[in-house]
């Protein structure tokens, strides 16, 4: 799910539509063309499949596109940063009922954790702790 600014509905965005996304948010705008070279070879999609999910991402209101100089040109209406944190959110609620600390309990008892991993939750958790104070 997502949402680009709170008054926005949300906006459920799948795997292979995310790929588009993601070409967009590394470089806007970007044609047709330009969008079918960046993440059909990779994904083994043909030039049919990349304009239907770009089509998916316009009916969602994910991307927007217009005429330019160059030809028609699409750019993103979400950030990466507002999706990842929807996303986040939507697992947080889905699987720790919203709460993170079980997330990392999960990680910790499965020794997904690395030392670097370790150190960095025990700065954060302190920089966290300093803003309470």
């Amino acid at each position: 799910m997502y949402h680009g600014c709170p008054m926005q509905k949300k906006i459920r965005i799948s795997e292979a539509e995310s790929q588009i996304m993601d070409a967009l948010w590394r470089k806007a705008p970007l044609t047709p063309e330009d969008i079918i070279a960046a993440v059909g070879p990779a994904n083994g999609w043909a030039p049919g499949t990349v304009r239907t999910l770009i089509t998916r991402l316009l009916r969602k209101k994910a991307l927007v596109g217009a005429r330019g100089p160059q030809g028609y040109l699409y750019r993103p209406l979400i950030t990466r940063a507002d999706y990842v944190q929807a996303e986040s959110q939507s697992l947080l609620d889905r699987l720790f009922d919203g709460r993170v600390a079980p997330l990392v309990a999960h990680f910790a008892s499965h020794r997904a954790l690395t030392a670097a991993d370790i150190r960095k939750l025990k700065k954060l958790i302190a920089e966290l702790e300093d803003d309470h104070d």
